[in-house]
């Protein structure tokens, strides 16, 4: 897969709720849900579902390297 095709992908995702892992430092694990709000050139941001939850950001090589997953349902 290339950054192209991740872009391409999130970009079709756009506006959808989404169940997303992700795969931080020292094994740690932390699955969310949330809709992908925005798309910019090197990031996209999610807005959580739940009630006064943050935005996170994250990087289109993020999903390359495997640290953050789409998790199908």
């Amino acid at each position: 897969m290339t950054i192209e095709k991740v872009k391409e992908t999130i970009q079709k995702n756009e506006g959808k709720k989404l169940s997303f892992k992700f795969n931080g430092s020292r094994n740690q694990v932390e699955k969310f849900e949330g809709k992908i709000i925005e798309t910019y050139p090197k990031i996209f941001v999610i807005q959580l579902t739940e009630e006064n939850a943050p935005r996170k950001s994250f990087s289109y090589s993020d999903i390359l390297t495997e640290s953050l997953e789409i998790i199908s349902e």
